[in-house]
């Protein structure tokens, strides 16, 4: 009987321990802010660019509308936003985010505004390796009040695809050399620029942005 007990503990033990892996994922982040704030339209800022490339801002700002509308929220048009400002004196997105939130009310009528920085953007060149990397991170801050609402951080290389089997040390230098070149002269950041994006807004995922009020996902009760 002793033995017997040991056995059904240890299935026990098994059979919990195959489900707890084969869980679904839990949200780690805290979405009591959200729920509360209902946003329903966005004011997307234009990015503050840390990287070296002056396509950064840009490259982000004109693939943001896209995957927030998806979602189910009113965007107020980027470039509307930043010729506003633009035409007010205010060129630079540093200053443009620190702006204060009643003035971005007022001026734009959004319930939220998306604050994004860019860390990373662009092609590099090692010995036998070369890649597009887009990092970047955002901060949904609530224009009513100013709480924080939700944060998040996304990437996209061209590294996640790369093949470096074959050819050798000098079929990797030559490889390495060409993408480099295609990388220049065709732009690949852009489109990366593109995936890290809807990933940094990405619903439907640990820690992702909440559906808006005009996506048939969304959540009237949170």
């Amino acid at each position: 009987m002793r033995f017997s007990s040991i056995k059904a503990l240890a299935a026990a033990a098994v059979l919990a321990m195959l489900a707890t892996g084969c869980a679904k994922p839990t949200q780690s982040y805290d979405y009591t802010a959200f729920k509360r704030s209902k946003p329903a339209s966005i004011l997307v800022l234009p990015p503050v660019n840390k990287s070296p490339d002056v396509n950064a801002t840009y490259g982000m700002l004109a693939q943001m509308t896209r995957p927030l509308a998806e979602a189910g929220y009113y965007v107020v048009p980027v470039a509307l936003v930043d010729e506003t400002f633009k035409r007010n004196g205010v060129v630079n997105p540093d200053e443009m985010q620190s702006i204060g939130i009643d003035k971005l009310r007022q001026t734009y009528g959004a319930d939220a505004a998306l604050y994004v920085e860019v860390e990373k953007y662009g092609s590099s060149y090692y010995v036998i390796g070369s890649e597009v990397t887009v990092v970047a991170s955002a901060r949904l801050v609530d224009l009513r009040n100013g709480d924080v609402l939700w944060t998040h951080r996304a990437s996209a290389s061209s590294a996640e695809q790369n093949n470096n089997s074959g050819g050798g040390l000098i079929g990797m230098l030559v490889t390495a050399a060409v993408k480099q070149v295609m990388n220049t002269l065709s732009d690949r950041t852009f489109d990366y620029a593109g995936v890290a994006s809807n990933r940094l807004v990405a619903q439907g995922q640990p820690d992702g942005m909440l559906y808006g009020p005009r996506s048939p996902r969304y959540v009237k009760e949170q």
